[in-house]
């Protein structure tokens, strides 16, 4: 194998594969990258069996062939290189020389027979989306999920696909984030899948900020997306989702406006005053104002408020204020509205898009 590419392309590759290869692994090859050169095309795959990435990028062939190559060495070195160009020789040892202008190295590798192949995306059930919306989606929805260590399928996001309509749901069950978007995909399709919060992540760094088409696979036991010149495969996570919408309320007994980059400022500041145990900030809403209070024997307290169209009598609540900036950093609305029963069910922020967002309440303390 021989091939020549710029040094700007398979860098980029790189920042892509990096944190999928496996960290640490009982199988050595799974922390070499496999290399593979054909019809000007140059293919860089990674895989830690639970989540695999393939990304193609044209380059110059002088010879088609394969190996795998110690990622994290290789990683560092392309960075370190001044070159414009770098040029990659693999004989029938596996050795691969590497120059790069008056450079040459030559980094041990090993054959691309033992790597594991990335599984086969024949017949599965396809759906279009645009990366920028698929982006959002899931930028929206999994920042809720949270490692609970008894509850191992709220690790992941789930992708819901019903009558048509996409929704995406994360939980720790504190909170809950949910979007969904409706799709070309056959009604009569449907089925629950939930993802690995590390490819979500992954599916997020990829997908760029623009209409171009991103395609969903969706399989029994994996699901894949393809964007950007690249597939993301993904093994799924077993067991069954919580139903969520039986955690939403659907009557509320006010509803108030809340300017959304002045209630982060205020957030930020009260949040400093609440404790390692309670994480609390009190919020009550009076005649046209909102008073945030946090309170804590070691820190001390700390008290700010800000104008709202709140109208009737006296309401309090309280809530993590961390959990609900969480929140707000994924709006990027001027305003979010805030849906409130009483002081014992969750509080429900929406904004302009098509979602919404759950946060359960704190103890009220005296």
């Amino acid at each position: 194998m021989k091939f020549v590419v710029p040094k700007s392309q398979i860098q980029e590759l790189i920042s892509r594969l990096q944190n999928v290869v496996a960290a640490r692994s009982t199988i050595p090859i799974l922390a070499n990258v496999l290399l593979e050169a054909g019809s000007d095309e140059l293919v860089l795959t990674a895989t830690d069996l639970t989540v695999g990435m393939r990304c193609y990028t044209d380059a110059k062939i002088i010879e088609e062939g394969g190996t795998t190559l110690p990622a994290k060495r290789f990683f560092q070195l392309v960075r370190e290189l001044p070159e414009v160009n770098i040029e990659v020789e693999v004989g029938p040892d596996n050795i691969a020389v590497i120059r790069a202008g008056a450079s040459k190295f030559k980094l041990n590798g090993m054959g691309r027979s033992e790597y594991p192949a990335l599984p086969d995306l024949t017949g599965a059930t396809q759906l279009q989306i645009s990366q920028k919306k698929l982006r959002e989606l899931l930028f929206r929805t999994s920042y809720a999920v949270f490692c609970v260590k008894n509850h191992y399928v709220l690790t992941g996001v789930l992708c819901r696909i019903a009558e048509g309509t996409a929704t995406f749901v994360g939980t720790d069950g504190k909170r809950l984030a949910k979007t969904q978007e409706r799709t070309t995909i056959d009604p009569a399709l449907g089925g629950n899948y939930v993802l690995p919060l590390k490819a979500v992540e992954e599916v997020i760094k990829v997908a760029q900020d623009n209409d171009d088409p991103a395609t969903i696979y969706l399989m029994a036991d994996k699901v894949a997306f393809e964007l950007n010149q690249t597939v993301i495969v993904t093994k799924l996570i077993a067991g069954d989702y919580p139903d969520v919408e039986q955690v939403i309320p659907q009557k509320a007994q006010t509803t108030v406006n809340l300017h959304r980059e002045e209630l982060i400022s205020l957030l930020r500041q009260v949040a400093l005053f609440t404790g390692e145990a309670s994480h609390s900030a009190r919020f009550t809403f009076t005649e046209g104002e909102l008073t945030l209070t946090a309170n804590t024997a070691d820190i001390g307290e700390g008290k700010v408020s800000m104008p709202v169209n709140f109208k009737g009598p006296k309401f309090e609540i309280a809530f993590n204020p961390n959990y609900f900036l969480d929140i707000l950093r994924h709006s990027k609305d001027e305003t979010v509205e805030l849906a409130l029963t009483d002081a014992y069910n969750p509080g429900v922020i929406t904004d302009s898009a098509e979602g919404l967002c759950v946060l359960m309440p704190m103890r009220l303390s005296d």
